[in-house]
């Protein structure tokens, strides 16, 4: 009678030795119950679409525009320029440049063979400004420059500066970005990118419009997110149980990151009205809810960072249950949340950090004043972007755990013991 040799575990599995065997498929009724929850996200990004779809003309408001009726932008090449003036004295009652009367002066060759000579900031000529480069002028109407004198106004000359042409050096980055992306990451990277311009759309065609219409900024910000959320997560990781698994922890992050962004903002006592751009929005957008502004930027911010989150969470989960099939669901979470920690660890201060450098004036701003720490919270400014750093912490914080357990649930369970 032979020995009876037991069989190795991947072969007990169906598997031949050496090879890692296949986990379980996920049950049907879980796959049924992912099916039916995304069907209901898209059902609820429909309706607020429709609901929320800007409808008739989009406000627009002539006192916004660059210069009066008939004025021309014309452009032309740097010649020279010459020193900045120095800055006037705190003190100083006129407030206007100091110095030679030749500082701050733009010599500028225009397109059609002339040459003008404009006063600039000091600050554009910092900029490394030089002979060479392409700006653009503002001329005024002589009808307007008739206007002015009449009314006592000192204008110096029809042209004035109005810009720099930043067009060149901006395609060339983003061509580099797109070439690299496409080098890199391939027909991924080329869905990624078509993922990025429906996203643009998004903010471009229905964000902006429904805002300036006085829709809830709260619902058009969770809708816009879940539109994009819907086209890019499958665009670009595939139509896959997997992806509607990571769908469903986005959609979980996007409802705590909104929970905290409106609470934030309401007990903050939150204006919409801490700078000079929420001013202008609040006299000319007449039907814009400032209040719900900062929620809504909250919600489109941290959409991005909770997509990256919710994805690699996911992912974990399905290689650790490829790895051992055999392990349990307790087991399963705890080495994908030992990853989701790392994860969260850098991540959380890549927001903060992200936050800082777009708030960086108004860090400088804070040195300068040298107001104790309690005395900072009375700028709105400063206020707005604490809430926005935190509600978007307090969003990502949450979702990991909360993707990480749906994740472990639609998983392929363990598999049973030969």
């Amino acid at each position: 009678m032979g020995h009876h040799h037991p069989l190795p575990e991947a072969a007990a599995h169906g598997a031949t030795p050496g090879e890692r065997p296949d986990p379980a498929p996920t049950p049907l009724v879980t796959r049924v119950v992912v099916v039916l929850l995304v069907a209901l996200t898209a059902a609820a990004t429909l309706v607020g679409l429709v609901a929320l779809w800007p409808r008739g003309e989009v406000p627009t408001n002539p006192d916004l525009d660059y210069a009066v009726a008939g004025a021309t932008f014309p452009q032309g090449s740097v010649v020279s320029l010459t020193e900045p003036c120095p800055a006037a004295a705190p003190d100083s009652t006129d407030g206007g440049p100091v110095g030679s009367p030749d500082c701050g002066q733009l010599a500028v060759r225009l397109d059609d063979g002339s040459t003008q000579t404009v006063r600039i900031p000091p600050e554009v000529s910092r900029s490394g400004l030089r002979a060479g480069d392409t700006v653009t002028l503002l001329k005024l109407p002589d009808d307007a420059l008739a206007d002015a004198a009449d009314q006592g106004a000192v204008i110096d000359g029809a042209y004035s500066f109005a810009g720099v042409d930043r067009d060149p050096p901006l395609l060339v980055l983003a061509g580099v970005f797109v070439v690299l992306v496409l080098l890199v990451a391939r027909w991924r990277g080329l869905a990624a990118l078509v993922s990025l311009g429906f996203g643009g759309y998004v903010l471009l065609g229905f964000v902006a419009p429904a805002l300036l219409q006085g829709a809830d900024p709260v619902a058009v910000g969770l809708t816009a997110s879940g539109a994009t959320m819907l086209v890019v997560l499958y665009l670009t990781h595939g139509l896959s149980l997997r992806t509607s698994t990571a769908l469903l922890g986005t959609v979980v992050g996007l409802g705590l990151t909104a929970v905290a962004g409106v609470w934030g903002s309401d007990a903050a006592r939150l204006t919409g009205v801490g700078d000079e751009n929420g001013g202008l929005l609040q006299a000319l957008g007449t039907e814009v809810r400032l209040h719900d502004l900062v929620a809504c930027g909250v919600l489109i911010a941290a959409f991005g960072v909770l997509n990256d989150v919710t994805i690699s969470q996911t992912s974990a989960v399905w290689e650790l249950r490829a790895a051992d099939p055999a392990r349990s669901r307790a087991a399963l979470f705890a080495s994908a949340m030992r990853i989701g920690r790392d994860h969260l660890a850098s991540t959380v201060y890549t927001i903060v950090f992200a936050y800082a450098g777009a708030a960086l004036p108004i860090l400088l701003l804070i040195s300068l004043s040298g107001q104790g720490i309690d005395k900072l919270f009375l700028s709105e400014d400063i206020t707005a972007e604490v809430v926005r750093t935190l509600a978007s912490a307090v969003g990502l914080v949450l979702a990991i755990p909360a993707t990480t357990a749906v994740a472990v649930l639609v998983a392929p369970p363990p598999a049973r013991p030969a």
